[in-house]
């Protein structure tokens, strides 16, 4: 079976990966390279401790656990780390982190109770504010460091016989013999399936062979798919969890840089004008992460990054195709990097078999079939706790 996989993010390399290990003749086609949108500005936490669906949080764990299995099995240094991650509650979120802890214990999800002593002991030497009230500890999350996992997936699917071509897919042709992609300059490419794993750019492709995938498309200020990120080069702090504290989100990040997220100032973004990293969003961030140091120290060098998540209309992920007759696979999340193991597994199971993932069932882009545009509007709340 020749598969033509469309997109070259996380998800379209995690599933080239598994189709190459299993004999199938991969193709993968992308504008402008590997990991180069959505999946190079990711706040990289995997997780399913704010995952309120049900389906959805028990895809997410099913993630969290293929990511371990991955990690055994990829060449090359070390991307995954499972550091676990932690909360620090003020006493306006306190409240909904109680909640969120009892929940999770309901479910089975690993969560305690930790002091500032022993959050420290876990996390680095982080100066903890004496407005924190309490901690939360997630001992079964971790991190990506995305670039290296994109370099990693991507070599060893090439390893076992995937190609990747250059060029901007302007059509999908799904006939009953056969699939066609059409490229900008004329070239058609035939095979036998398609996957349609192009992020943010899915809602246009997949319009044009006939398919419906509502996107958050808007890429204005304000939009929910607009995400700002900064990396810390300096100072070093030694982070070694996922820190989730009152205004300001922080991971570790390649030689010893920190990445620092800032949900609220996203609605200040504009990606057609992106922010300086001396104005005042980068004055802001540095603001917040000197406050957690535990020394002063010099103003931080910090750059800035502008990411654009893929955001399907309704805040789940897709992954299936449209009909029995299709043989154009959708597969797009905005949890992306937790997602990214498991749904390419499943995706080539689901491919090579034809036999349906119980894990995938509840995401089929057919429940967009009919469905009124205000019937799919995904809940804000669902974008604000994503984190990327």
């Amino acid at each position: 079976m020749k598969v033509i996989i469309i997109g070259t993010g996380v998800l379209g390399v995690s599933v080239a990966r598994q189709l190459a290990v299993v004999g199938e003749e991969v193709l993968l086609v992308d504008q402008q390279g590997a990991g180069t949108g959505t999946s190079a500005t990711t706040f990289a936490w995997t997780n399913s401790s704010r995952k309120l669906d049900p389906d959805y949080h028990r895809l997410n764990l099913a993630g969290m656990e293929e990511h371990t299995r991955l990690a055994e099995q990829l060449p090359g240094a070390p991307s995954y780390f499972p550091s676990g991650a932690m909360q620090w509650a003020d006493s306006e979120s306190e409240q909904w982190l109680a909640g969120n802890v009892e929940r999770l214990h309901s479910l089975g999800y690993p969560s305690h109770w930790v002091t500032p002593a022993e959050a420290r002991r876990i996390a680095g030497d982080l100066r903890i504010p004496q407005t924190i009230r309490c901690i939360a500890h997630f001992p079964s999350e971790g991190y990506v460091l995305p670039d290296l996992f994109m370099r990693n997936l991507l070599a060893d699917a090439e390893r076992h016989g995937a190609r990747l071509a250059f060029g901007e897919v302007v059509a999908i042709d799904d006939r009953a013999d056969g699939v066609s992609v059409t490229l900008a300059g004329g070239e058609t490419v035939k095979g036998d399936r398609v996957v349609l794993a192009a992020g943010r750019w899915t809602q246009r492709l997949a319009a044009g062979a006939g398919i419906s995938i509502p996107m958050v498309t808007a890429t204005s200020r304000g939009s929910q798919a607009v995400g700002l990120l900064g990396y810390a080069r300096t100072p070093e702090v030694g982070l070694r969890c996922v820190i989730h504290s009152p205004g300001l989100n922080l991971r570790p990040a390649a030689g010893g840089q920190t990445v620092l997220q800032a949900l609220d100032l996203n609605a200040d973004v504009d990606p057609a004008n992106p922010p300086s990293v001396d104005g005042d969003l980068a004055r802001t961030l540095a603001r917040r992460f000197l406050a957690l140091l535990p020394e002063p120290s010099h103003a931080p060098q910090i750059d800035l990054r502008v990411g654009l998540r893929s955001l399907p209309a309704d805040g789940h992920s897709v992954a299936g195709y449209t009909s029995k007759q299709s043989r154009v696979y959708c597969l797009v999340s905005h949890s992306g990097v937790t997602l990214a193991p498991i749904l390419g597994r499943l995706a080539a199971s689901e491919i090579t078999t034809d036999q349906e993932q119980d894990l995938l069932r509840p995401f089929r882009p057919t429940r967009f079939i009919g469905a009124r545009r205000s019937d799919t509007e995904v809940d804000q709340r669902a974008t604000t706790l994503g984190e990327q």
